[in-house]
C-alpha cells in the first residue's frame, strides 16, 4: 500500500484512533488536535485538500451527510470530536462505514481496528465514559408536554390525590 492508496476518511480514523490510545483519559480532541496527528504521522506524504472537510463534515455521524456518509467521528456539544460507537445516534441519512476496511488500513495499523472491535467500540457494561447518553434522551416524552405546561400537568396528575 502506498500513501496515495489511503483514503482520507481513513487517515481521520487513524488520527483519531491513535489519539484516543495515546490519551485514554480524554473523551474527545480538537478538530486542530486532529489535524495536528494527522501531520505528525505523515500517512499521504502531505495534508490533503480533503483533510478539512473530512474531520468536520464528512465523517461526523450525527450531522447531515453533505455528500459523504460517513460515521467515523461523533461531534460532541463542545464542538470536539470523537470515535463513532455503536449505538451513538446518527443523522438518520448517514448510513456509511463506521471505520476503515482492513484491507484499507496500512498494516501497521491493524492493531488500531482491533483496539477499536475490542475496547474502544464496545459497550461499557455500567455505561461508564458514556458521553452521549443525554443525546439519547434527548426529546423523550416531548409529546406529553405538547399542549400543557408542567403545572397543568401535575395538577392533573394530583388531582384525586385526596
Amino acid at each position: 500500500m502506498t500513501s496515495t492508496d489511503i483514503k482520507v476518511a481513513v487517515e481521520v480514523w487513524i488520527a483519531t484512533a491513535t489519539l484516543h490510545r495515546a490519551h485514554p483519559q480524554r473523551p474527545s480532541f480538537s478538530a486542530t488536535e486532529i489535524f495536528s496527528e494527522i501531520s505528525r504521522l505523515n500517512l499521504s506524504g502531505s495534508i490533503r485538500a480533503g483533510v478539512r472537510p473530512h474531520v468536520s463534515l464528512h465523517c461526523v455521524a450525527n450531522l447531515a451527510p453533505n455528500p459523504a456518509r460517513y460515521r467515523m467521528l461523533y461531534r460532541l456539544p463542545d464542538k470536539t470530536l470523537r470515535l463513532y460507537r455503536p449505538g451513538d445516534p446518527a443523522h438518520p441519512g448517514r448510513t456509511g462505514k463506521t471505520t476503515p476496511d482492513r484491507h484499507d488500513l496500512p498494516p501497521e495499523y491493524w492493531g488500531l481496528l482491533e483496539w477499536y472491535e475490542k475496547e474502544y467500540g464496545r459497550p461499557k457494561a455500567d455505561g461508564a465514559n458514556d458521553d452521549s447518553w443525554i443525546d439519547r434522551i434527548r426529546g423523550l416524552g416531548k409529546r406529553i408536554w405538547a399542549d400543557t405546561t408542567a403545572d397543568e400537568w401535575t395538577a392533573e396528575l394530583r388531582r384525586g390525590w385526596d
